[in-house]
């Protein structure tokens, strides 16, 4: 386009200049030498200057998820499937956390990647073994999970449990905390019941099919094939806000981009852009339909041994109550994730949350996307 432009100037130049048989004739000359030497020189400037611009690559930021499939971890996908990254200005590379490897919050705390897709409660944790890590965007208020129990347990409680094995995703996990949480509030100690790790999906449904546990906590697409295969029916819900409100007594922050404080101070403006673009995608979660949602997701996330789309969509409709609109720490949720932890016995030295999260982020995301809309961008 550039070259187009520069073209069309010397012709301009070319036409435009009339002939003259006066005594002019030199200077009218001359000054149309230089008229077109100056913008023979523009124009090249400009193409440098474009080139460089359209080479110049983004900024690569690596972020590795606690399991892209999973419904609770859509947003990270679903902003690379927006464009919404580049749009902002990285270029995003998304790796998922594989079964019996190394966790997405380990593979950030030790450097392995940028940032991790993965639960609040790892800044606390972290805190407790003198590592900084910050929560710069928070996407999940409630943990999306369900406690699924077998169809002839007739579980309604956590205090059914006595005297029962119950699965976690593995021991020490953030569904582990969760169930001792449960287990605490209705007055059931380490000795009344066992907790055992059964993984998700496949692994989880076989093991309630089989008696090995009464009940386990898992996600959406598990959930809907527990219940489809008549293994067992949700017993607890922990994916909305009222569940969460109900069982934990407040919102349980949970899905977030996490980073090492070191890491966004050294590189404020790709932690701002990958929040802007996170920003992004919750309102656009907000303002579209669970069926417009699973358009934009990979075909295999929604449609797989565990689940049509129909069903995907069908349970998404039902949990997508759980992403706060507006990548805001929701007030409280620290005060509550702490409170799980310290029943977990997790909790050995004073904690500062105030350091675990931050909203600065999130709140400039939002003014550019207030922008943005009124411009009509």
């Amino acid at each position: 386009m550039a070259g187009l432009q520069c073209e069309f100037a010397f012709d301009s130049l070319e036409t435009g200049v009339p002939v003259s048989h006066n005594q002019g004739d030199g200077v009218m000359k001359e000054k149309f030498l230089f008229s077109k030497t100056l913008a023979g020189l523009v124009c090249a400037a400009g193409l440098i200057y474009g080139h460089a611009v359209a080479a110049a690559p983004l900024p690569k930021v690596t972020m590795m998820v606690g399991g892209m499939d999973k419904q609770i971890y859509l947003p990270y996908s679903l902003a690379q499937n927006l464009g919404f990254f580049k749009k902002y200005g990285v270029d995003m590379e998304l790796s998922t956390e594989q079964s019996g490897g190394v966790g997405a919050e380990d593979a950030m705390v030790s450097g392995q990647v940028d940032m991790a897709g993965a639960w609040y409660v790892h800044t606390i944790d972290f805190q407790q073994h003198g590592k900084a890590v910050l929560d710069i965007v928070q996407l999940s208020g409630a943990p999306g999970e369900r406690e699924m129990c077998a169809t002839k347990s007739g579980v309604k409680t956590p205090a059914d449990w006595k005297g029962k094995v119950v699965g976690v995703t593995d021991l020490g996990s953030g569904t582990d905390d969760l169930t001792l949480y449960l287990a605490a509030r209705y007055h059931l100690g380490l000795h009344d019941f066992s907790r055992v790790g059964v993984g998700a999906g496949p692994t989880l449904i076989g093991a309630l099919e089989h008696d090995r546990i009464v009940c386990g906590m898992t996600t959406q697409p598990t959930v809907n094939a527990i219940e489809k295969m008549k293994v067992g029916y949700s017993a607890m819900d922990l994916a909305t806000a009222d569940g969460v409100k109900k069982w934990l007594g407040g919102y349980w922050p949970t899905a977030a981009v996490l980073a090492r404080a070191d890491w966004v101070k050294a590189h404020p403006v790709q932690t701002q852009a990958v929040v802007n673009a996170m920003v992004a995608t919750m309102h656009w979660i907000n303002t579209h339909s669970a069926a417009e949602i699973a358009d934009h997701l990979p075909s295999d996330f929604v449609s797989n041994q565990l689940s049509t789309k129909s069903e995907y969509v069908k349970a998404l409709a039902m949990d997508k109550g759980q992403f706060l609109p507006d990548g805001l720490m929701p007030q409280g949720g620290p005060q509550t994730v702490l409170a799980v932890e310290k029943f977990a016995g997790k909790i050995s030295k004073p904690v500062d949350l105030d350091v675990t999260y931050t909203n600065e982020y999130a709140i400039k995301a939002n003014a550019l996307l207030a922008k943005e809309a009124a411009s009509g961008n």
